[in-house]
């Protein structure tokens, strides 16, 4: 049986863990915005009301994509990053601080128009990733993401190129672009953040009785009635579509799906994607948002919590990796 299959025995444990993840993301939720909060409350509500709005957002595609990606994958180490995302919109931002110099602050870039084409961009690539090598053979997703890792290697020698071309002013400015930040967010970009991830969601919730089967194998889902090729060749879709809107909206983030999706397979003690599913949700606004609030409020550190996480989440990859090869 796969280790992905769910538990023979009922775990009536599961909606009391869901519930407590949930009120420690709701006290996490209330600390950021009410802790340390002085003044105008019309004016700190929207300030932090912004930043937590895009924190909400990323956790909720970051966790979704990475347990989805598991599923289609059957392993637990890898998340979507592996794909290149992270590289290629650091070559984007690149490309336009090369192109444009100091005329890329100017407000008219941080339009909604640029955010679209940012996530077309990265979604258009990875559908033709996904289109060009997936062909329902069995080790076509081995195939794919090895070719995945390559093009993200290649994405990085060229902005690495391209940031030896630049001026050293120029290159500060790009050097904000290439880490997740919550601090610069353009305000008007939640809203086609929020209706793309709502589309994407609506279409993947109509296969989640399918993803308990993925996770089964291939060939058992295949004997079991599931389209196999296409139910995975979508859900890619719906993944890339997830992280290139988490990507453009705040920037990189590599480990932190990895992170999540694990310790929601470990404090549910099930596979099943009704339960992993909102658990890997509420766990990252718990790091996300209670991470900034202590980062922000508590220790009064200008850093922001995703290079925390980042190195956490590092950590957890080379124990799971090591742990792995002992095997």
């Amino acid at each position: 049986m796969s280790r992905f299959a769910a538990p023979p025995f009922p775990i009536p444990a599961a909606p009391l863990r869901l519930a407590a993840l949930g009120l420690l993301a709701a006290g996490a939720v209330l600390a950021f915005m009410t802790l340390g909060a002085q003044g105008d409350w019309s004016f700190i509500l929207a300030f932090r009301g912004a930043k937590l709005a895009a924190m909400l957002l990323v956790a909720y595609a970051i966790a979704v994509s990475s347990v989805l990606f598991q599923t289609v994958t059957h392993n637990r180490i890898l998340t979507p990053a592996l794909m290149g995302f992270d590289a290629l919109y650091v070559l984007i931002q690149a490309l336009l601080v090369l192109g444009l110099g100091l005329g890329y602050q100017s407000p008219g870039l941080d339009s909604p128009l640029k955010f679209l084409a940012e996530v077309a961009i990265m979604t258009g690539m990875a559908c033709l990733l996904f289109r060009w090598l997936f062909t329902g053979a069995t080790h076509s997703l081995h195939r794919m993401m090895l070719v995945g890792i390559v093009f993200g290697l290649l994405f990085r020698s060229l902005s690495s190129f391209i940031m030896r071309l630049i001026d050293p002013n120029e290159f500060m400015m790009l050097q904000d672009r290439m880490f997740a930040s919550f601090n610069t967010i353009h305000t008007g970009l939640l809203g086609i953040a929020t209706v793309t991830l709502l589309a994407a969601s609506a279409l993947a919730w109509r296969l989640l009785p399918r993803y308990d089967v993925l996770a089964l194998g291939r060939e058992i889902a295949i004997s079991l009635g599931v389209d196999y090729r296409r139910t995975v060749m979508l859900t890619l879709v719906l993944i890339a579509v997830m992280v290139s809107v988490s990507t453009a909206l705040v920037g990189p983030v590599t480990f932190f799906g990895l992170l999540v999706s694990n310790l929601a397979y470990h404090i549910m003690g099930s596979d099943r994607h009704r339960l992993t599913l909102p658990a890997a949700v509420l766990i990252a606004v718990v790091f996300l948002v209670g991470g900034q609030t202590l980062l922000e409020r508590v220790l009064r550190f200008d850093a922001t919590v995703s290079v925390v996480i980042e190195f956490v989440g590092g950590l957890l990859f080379l124990v799971l990796v090591t742990r792995k090869v002992r095997r």
